[in-house]
Order: structure tokens, then C-alpha cells, then sequence
């Protein structure tokens, strides 16, 4: 089970053969600079490389007309002068005689992906294609997109496959209109976007781009469209959409397949966009999605012009989809105002169709209600001038140099996950390349840190202390990426003291613990924002300060949910904590699917630093499902979906509206 990289060089043939500048950037040189780096970056070695075929015609009439597939096979032979009459029919599009062969080939990758995912060929992967296909419609060809070779995909998955429920995401800058007038009306195919929008200035310029077009008849609700009203959105924003938006509903949907039209003009850099997330950014996006239909991702390039941008965050996606861990984000966590009144609308205008959006609803900032026009906010800017955008250019030179900088400076570990056990020979189904680590911290350094605590005086408790202070320091001296250790029920919370404290002293900037279950905060730690403590399993939701917070353990999938997605991941990339320790204490409550998940999750702030902290009287099966996410695999589903209990819904928000001040990724609306 890994990731395949489905690609083939003749998509390379078709290029502009006139001058027209809003044509030029989509360039053949967009594939071959992304093949480039992710050979350099070892990545492409590492995927199950694929040949992409042509689709066949029967395919190509999953979404299009035969007139249409029948009209652009004709253009094989035509010459320069006919293409580009032919092509000024069409909006912002260029046809070359390759083109249709291209474009085949475009659609036969998406299809070869998803059948591979779908049999079980690969876990997830990639397309590397053009032309893109997002904007292309039944019979149009629409911004250099020519056949729709995702919504061609979910097609294929729907009847080949027999799925019955697919997400699309698509990240691309622009609004893939095509997509949504596919799948408008069909309940089983989830679409979400976000896209430059600017009030409708941007291209496309369409009010159905608008957060009210939520989809027709059967389909109401299962259209998503999260529209940008400013340039400069970045890391916080995408992230922040992810939370609040997208990942509730697809929670609540519970889909069987994602297809991602994973375009990169949304990242840093790119002239279409004029956005600033930085590549590392989609690393987390994909790894956020990777939670989902258990696993099975398949993303298929769309746009994306500036060439290093773009070929980074194909790396970066590629490094996600591999299993490895994210880089963590750079630049302060806190999403911009346009992007929360976008979140505001588009929370608004999903509720109705949503049950998770409607808890979440409740006691929180004012909520606009479904069909009331978003509010213009600032003045929509105009598109940058020369100067503006020189800036933005030095902005992209100076991240992508970072990103480089990081990879040199933080390696991925040699080891992605070690677990060390009380016993070894419990029976734990480890997947490969897992490490059961038999070291341990020499006997009197273990003791000098076990002094303060008599639960840990027995000879069991000091070992188990031994190996876990052992793991910790392999993890904060880069030779570990995760890890995971057993301790004895009565040494739990002790065990969970020092290592917090060994941690702290040991190298940890910003460290994040999240006890569960009967795990109090150790006295002597203080609010030097260093440490977060949030305690999941307490009879009331309270926050003594804003690195002490505690919450009830949610008693529905819902309210589990709501719980990881609505505060425990904000808190944590609010905190950009470069450790996670994640500690399960005695009668935490949570079944393993909800532990595994919790553990996946965070797994993103941290950059993939997460320390599990188990009691030896945990089952052999959540070991073992803990140490598959610390690996990169996909946890099990929680389940069918329940609604969060009232008072879960309460305490949720009760604390962030205690904690929005200090740790901004909480908020969802604009502040008043």
C-alpha cells in the first residue's frame, strides 16, 4: 500500500503556438519542473510510477457530449489559424493538434489513480496532467481546461466502482465551475471550493461562485463554495477553512473516496492567485484529508503558474501522501477578517443542511442567516500593480528559500515511529519499519527525575520511566519522528509530569499536552507559554488560564467532532507547538478509532512530534492502531455520525469564547 505518481511525457506536446498573454502561463514546463523536483527530493523514487493511457470515448461520455469529444478529436488536423479561431470561441482557452491527445491522457491518469486506489493497487497518489479540467462543462471548454478529468473520475468511481458517496476538494485559486454544474444536483458527490472571488470581480465572475449556491433540488447542501474576497490569504485562512468548514461537513458526509482538483495558483507567489500560503501548507491540508474514507485520496493537478511554487507544493503534497510529516507552518496562526466573514457566510449558508454546522452554531458569534448577502467588508482590492506584485515575488523567493532551509535543517527522521513497551511480546500487529525500541535512560538519571514522585519509586515504574525519558530524547534529537510508550496505571500521571518536564529542559521550545481521562495538570508547571494543558475527560469545562484548559469527554461521535476540530486542533496550530505529547490516562473513555484519530490529527501542528502515552492495560489493538496513524496510515472510521449532546455544545463554546483572544485559529466569525 503506498502512492502512485500517474504521469505520462507526450502531455508535455501541447503548448501556445500564437501570442496571447492570458494564455502563456500554462506552460508544458509546469509538469516537467514538478518531475524535476520531486526527483531531486527523493520522492519520485519512492512512488509507484504509473504510465497514464488515454481515456476512451465511452469515458470521455461520462460528462461530455459526443458532439463535444467528436468536435475536439477534429482538431488533430487542423492548422495554426483554425486552432486559434476555433479557440476564441471558448473562454481563456488554447488548442494545439496535440490537444486531444493530451487531454485523453489528462483523464486516463485521474482514471488509472482512482482504480488503482479503489482496488487496493496503492493507498492514495497522484496525476500529474494537463491540461487541467476543473472549469470544463458538457460541451465547453473553459480556462485552458478542455475535458473534466476529476469530475470524469467521480463518475468512473460512482459506476465502475459502485461508490455511493465522494468528496471533491478543490483547492485551485479559481472557482472550477464545471465541477459544480456536474454535480449540482447530486446528492452523492460532496463538492467543496474555495477561489479568488473578490465580490465577483475575478474570473470567472459568476454569482453561482457566491457562498449561497449551495447546489439544486436533491443536491441542496452538497455544494460548498467558500469564496475569497481578498488577495493575500494564507496559511491561517486555509487552515481555518479546513476546521471550520470543510472538515466538519465531510465528517458528517462520511465519504468513500476524495478527490482532490489540487490546483496550486492558491499557493505563494502564482499571479493568478496573488495568495501567500507557503507549499508546506498543503502538506497539511492533504494530511488533514488523509483522516477521511480511510485514506483513499487521489488528487489530480489543476492550475498553478509560478513554477517553483508550484513544483514545492507538489513536493510537499507528494511528501503528505507518503506518509511523511508535515514541516511545520511558518508565520503567526491567525486568519484575516475577510477570510473569517467568508467563513461567517459560508457556515451560514450550509447550516440548514448540516447538522454539524448547526451545533456549532450555537452561542457563537453573531451568525448570518442562510440567503443574507455576505457583508462587503473593505473594499475589494484591485488586482496588484507592478510594484505590488514585485513584492509579493520577493515575498515567494523569500518562503520557498525558507522551505528549502528547513529541509536541510530538519531532515526527515530515520525512524518515523519507535514504540517502547512494558512487555514486548504483547501480541502487536506493528506494521513494518515500526522500531521496538529496548533502550532506556541510565538508572540514575532516571532516579534524579523520578525523586519527587513515589508512585514511581517501584522497580516497574522507574523502567517503564527509563524507556519513555529514553523515546523522548531520541524524538527531540531528530533520530525519532513518533513515538509511543506503555507505563503502570498508578505511575500514569506521574510518568506524564516528568515527561513534560524532561521535554521542556530536553529541547522542547513549545510543548502541547493533551491528557485524557484522569490526568490532572502537575502543580509546578506555570503559564510561561511554553506549555499548553488541555485536559479532555473533567466534569466541567473550564480554562484557569490560557494554558489550562479542560473540557468534558463529548459522549457522541458529534460531539467528539466538534471537540477535536472546533478546539483541539485550533488550540494546537494556534500554539504551533513543536511537541505533542499525548497522553492516555487511567478510564480516559475513548474508543480506539477516536484515540487514533485525535493522534492523527495532531500530528500536523507538530511537524509529525508526537509522543503517545499509553497505560499497560490498554488492549494490544489501540497500541496497535496508535502506532499505524503514527505512521501515516488512516485511522478507522468512528462510525455513523450522532448529534454533539447539549451540553457538549455548551462547554465547546463556552471555552472558546473564554480562549478566541489569545488563540486566534478558534474564531469563526469576524470579530464586532
Amino acid at each position: 500500500m503506498g502512492t502512485a505518481l500517474v504521469y505520462h511525457e507526450d502531455m508535455t506536446a501541447t503548448r501556445l503556438l500564437w501570442d496571447d498573454p492570458e494564455c502563456e502561463i500554462e506552460c508544458p514546463e509546469r509538469l516537467t519542473t514538478a518531475l524535476e523536483r520531486l526527483q531531486q527530493h527523493g520522492l519520485k523514487q519512492r512512488c509507484l510510477q504509473l504510465i497514464a493511457r488515454e481515456a476512451s470515448e465511452a469515458e470521455l461520455g461520462l460528462v461530455h457530449s459526443p458532439e463535444y469529444v467528436a468536435l475536439l478529436q477534429g482538431t488533430q488536423a487542423l492548422g495554426t489559424r483554425e486552432l486559434q479561431a476555433l479557440s476564441k470561441e471558448y473562454d481563456a482557452v488554447y488548442l494545439h493538434p496535440s490537444t486531444f491527445h493530451c487531454a485523453r491522457l489528462a483523464v486516463g491518469a485521474a482514471l488509472q489513480l482512482v482504480d488503482a486506489v479503489l482496488t487496493g493497487a496503492v493507498r492514495n497518489g497522484l496525476a500529474l496532467v494537463r491540461p487541467p479540467g476543473h472549469h470544463s462543462q458538457r460541451a465547453t471548454a473553459n480556462g485552458f481546461c478542455v475535458f473534466n478529468n476529476v469530475a470524469i473520475a467521480a463518475k468512473h468511481a460512482q459506476q465502475k466502482h459502485g461508490l455511493r458517496r465522494i468528496l471533491i476538494v478543490d483547492w485551485d485559486v479559481h472557482h472550477g465551475q464545471g465541477i459544480q454544474y456536474i454535480f449540482e444536483d447530486d446528492p452523492s458527490v460532496l463538492y467543496f471550493s474555495w477561489h479568488r472571488y473578490e465580490h465577483g470581480h475575478f474570473w470567472p465572475c459568476l454569482r453561482e461562485s457566491d457562498a449561497d449556491a449551495v447546489g439544486r433540488g436533491r443536491g441542496l447542501g452538497f455544494t460548498v463554495n467558500l469564496p475569497w474576497n481578498q488577495v493575500g490569504m494564507g496559511n491561517a485562512d486555509y487552515v481555518a477553512a479546513f476546521l471550520h468548514v470543510l472538515l466538519p461537513l465531510a465528517f458528517e458526509f462520511d465519504p468513500e473516496l476524495v478527490l482532490v482538483s489540487a490546483g496550486f495558483d492558491s499557493a505563494i507567489g502564482d499571479p493568478e492567485g496573488q495568495m501567500l500560503a507557503t507549499p508546506e501548507c498543503f502538506a497539511h491540508l492533504t494530511h488533514l484529508l488523509q483522516v477521511l474514507a480511510g485514506g483513499r485520496v487521489c488528487a489530480v493537478l489543476e492550475g498553478g503558474y509560478h513554477l517553483e511554487s508550484l513544483s514545492q507544493s507538489v513536493c510537499m503534497m507528494v511528501r503528505a501522501l507518503l506518509g511523511d510529516p508535515a514541516l511545520p507552518l511558518s508565520g503567526p496562526m491567525e486568519p484575516h477578517g475577510s477570510a473569517l466573514e467568508s467563513l461567517q457566510c459560508v457556515r451560514a449558508a450550509q447550516a440548514p443542511h448540516w447538522v454539524s454546522l448547526q451545533q456549532q452554531a450555537l452561542g457563537a458569534a453573531p451568525v448570518l442567516s442562510p440567503g443574507t448577502p455576505c457583508p462587503e467588508g473593505r473594499p475589494s482590492p484591485l488586482p496588484l500593480g507592478e510594484p505590488q506584485f514585485k513584492a509579493v515575488v520577493t515575498q515567494a523567493a523569500a518562503a520557498l528559500s525558507s522551505l528549502l532551509d528547513q529541509l536541510r535543517l530538519h531532515p526527515t527522521p530515520p525512524v518515523r515511529v519507535a514504540v517502547a513497551l512494558i512487555a514486548p511480546d504483547t501480541g502487536l500487529a506493528l506494521p513494518p519499519g515500526v522500531l521496538c525500541e529496548e533502550g532506556s535512560l541510565p538508572q540514575e538519571e532516571t532516579q534524579a527525575w523520578a525523586r519527587p514522585h513515589e508512585a514511581l519509586a517501584q522497580d516497574g515504574a522507574l523502567t517503564a520511566l527509563g524507556k519513555v525519558l529514553y523515546l523522548l530524547d531520541r524524538i527531540l534529537d531528530g533520530q525519532v519522528s513518533s513515538g509511543m510508550a506503555a507505563t503502570p496505571v498508578p505511575a500514569a500521571a506521574a510518568t506524564l509530569d516528568v515527561a513534560v518536564r524532561y521535554g521542556l529542559s530536553h529541547g522542547a521550545q513549545r510543548l502541547l499536552c493533551v491528557a485524557v481521562g484522569q490526568l490532572d495538570r502537575p502543580p509546578g508547571l506555570t503559564d510561561d507559554g511554553r506549555n499548553l494543558w488541555l485536559n479532555i475527560g473533567v466534569e466541567e469545562a473550564a480554562a484557569p488560564s490560557m494554558f489550562h484548559v479542560s473540557v468534558p469527554l463529548p459522549v457522541t461521535t458529534g460531539g467528539f467532532l466538534s471537540c477535536a476540530l472546533a478546539l483541539v486542533l485550533p488550540l494546537a496550530y494556534s500554539f504551533q507547538p513543536d511537541l505533542v505529547l499525548v497522553a492516555l490516562g487511567p478510564a480516559h473513555g475513548l474508543r480506539d478509532p477516536q484515540a487514533a484519530l485525535l493522534a492523527a490529527l495532531l500530528r500536523g501542528p507538530a511537524g509529525g512530534r508526537v509522543f503517545a502515552l499509553v497505560d499497560e492495560e490498554s488492549t494490544p489493538q489501540l497500541a496497535t492502531v496508535l502506532a499505524r496513524v503514527l505512521n501515516g496510515e488512516a485511522p478507522p472510521s468512528l462510525g455513523p455520525f450522532s448529534m454533539a449532546a447539549p451540553e457538549d455544545t455548551q462547554a465547546l463554546m463556552y471555552l472558546r469564547g473564554r480562549l478566541e483572544p489569545r488563540w486566534k485559529m478558534l474564531q469563526v466569525a469576524a470579530p464586532h
